[in-house]
């Protein structure tokens, strides 16, 4: 306003000093020398008058762009908006770039996480305690089966256990006697042998039982059990997990001659493997111990483990090697049987600055973050390095320290572009 002011001023007083001479030429004798100069000064007014106006509309307009070009750059957000639309912010600091290999795997239960709740004699299936799907513990006991080979076994050990007994106190009665000298040495010989053997027969009956799955607990307990379950038999589970498969129903025949020996199939499932298919190209920069990141379509979250084994073999039809993974699965999210995509950390590189691949958006021709402040977020030109999956190196443009949006930025963006749409 002020330059127009002043160019205002100017031309009225170039105007009055033209109009001064214009009246003068007007008088009769006036020489033509003063008409050319009342034209060359009117030519000269209206130039200037042109120039100024041009310069003072140009810098109004310079301003008025200024005021636009700051003010599409910042989005004004509260804390609230920002929590609401889940934008998370992350202080930039130094990082470490990984190379990493993606190959595909497939998930499959721990080898030695495994287990087969089988039978070991002929029998029948009395009961049945767990379903599909149950969890189990380690020892719990998961059918029970009748056997006559199980109740020969028990009744043959109780009667070895009453045979040892007596002929031990016998050996002695014998021994106190022939120490005493009322008994000839061949009569203890004679009871000693004999209470050997019946201990030695014990022993064996004892062994027929731990063959048949029974432990010392159990066999402890016998002498007090009722007649009626000598022929009962518990079937207990090995290891704990889930029960996966039942193979078996009420009443039937189980054991030996060609019989389904296979009650359950438990799997514990808290760790699981991930076979993964690499090629010979990239199996040289794999080793054990080596971080795996695991991600699936259908599962939002990621999973980190180690790897564990590499085959020394290549197979023949796939052309490619054998790498299995191994996960924590506390919360049962990956399924054996699904089909996951496995990255492979082989090497690191640390950089000054680095941000999450997220955080950096694409407006125009320019690679940009999303500043932190007081009133939401300033838009911010970076130039960026190397990267890797999930961080990108950022050489110049931000500072360590500086607060940045680092997830949902691309609502950031629609916003800037919207806002700079309506202006």
């Amino acid at each position: 306003m002020k330059d127009r002011a002043m160019a205002g001023r100017l031309s009225l007083v170039l105007l009055g000093f033209v109009v001064g001479i214009a009246v003068m030429s007007l008088a009769p004798g006036m020489p033509q020398t003063v008409h050319r100069l009342v034209g060359w000064a009117l030519e000269l007014s209206a130039a200037q008058s042109h120039r100024k106006l041009t310069d003072a509309d140009q810098q109004t307009r310079d301003r008025d762009s200024d005021a636009p070009d700051e003010k599409q750059s910042v989005v004004t957000l509260t804390d609230e908006q920002i929590t609401e639309a889940h934008i998370d912010v992350a202080s930039v600091e130094g990082g470490i770039l990984a190379r990493r290999i993606i190959v595909p795997g497939t998930i499959i239960p721990v080898a030695d996480r495994i287990a087969r709740v089988s039978v070991k004699l002929s029998g029948t299936v009395a009961e049945l305690r767990k379903r599909i799907g149950d969890p189990v513990v380690r020892d719990e006991v998961v059918a029970i089966l009748e056997s006559r080979e199980v109740a020969d076994a028990k009744s043959e050990y109780l009667a070895a256990r009453l045979t040892n007994e007596l002929l031990q106190d016998l050996a002695e009665r014998d021994k106190s006697l022939w120490e005493k000298r009322f008994a000839p040495e061949q009569q203890y010989l004679r009871s000693r042998n004999l209470a050997a053997q019946a201990g030695m027969k014990l022993n064996i009956a004892r062994q027929k039982l731990f063959a048949l799955g029974l432990d010392d607990n159990e066999i402890g307990n016998l002498p007090s059990q009722p007649e009626a379950l000598l022929r009962r038999q518990e079937v207990r589970s090995p290891m704990a997990g889930r029960v996966v498969e039942r193979k078996v129903d009420l009443g039937t025949a189980v054991g030996r001659d060609n019989l389904e020996t296979e009650l359950f199939v438990v799997v514990d499932l808290d760790h699981v493997w991930v076979e993964l298919a690499v090629s010979p190209t990239d199996l040289p920069a794999v080793k054990e111990g080596q971080p795996v990141s695991i991600a699936a379509r259908a599962v939002v979250e990621k999973a980190d483990g180690k790897v564990v084994f590499i085959s020394p073999l290549v197979e023949k039809d796939s052309r490619s090697a054998r790498v299995v993974a191994e996960v924590f699965n506390g919360d049962g999210i990956w399924r054996p049987g699904s089909f996951v995509t496995a990255t492979i950390a082989t090497g690191e590189q640390p950089v000054s600055l680095a941000v999450p691949t997220s955080a950096i958006q694409t407006i125009g021709n320019e690679k940009v973050v999303f500043v932190r402040t007081a009133g939401g977020f300033e838009k911010r030109a970076v130039a960026t390095g190397r990267g890797d999956d999930r961080s990108t190196e950022v050489v110049t443009g931000l500072k360590s320290g500086e607060t940045i949006a680092v997830t949902n930025t691309f609502l950031l963006k629609a916003e800037l572009l919207k806002t700079s749409a309506e202006d």
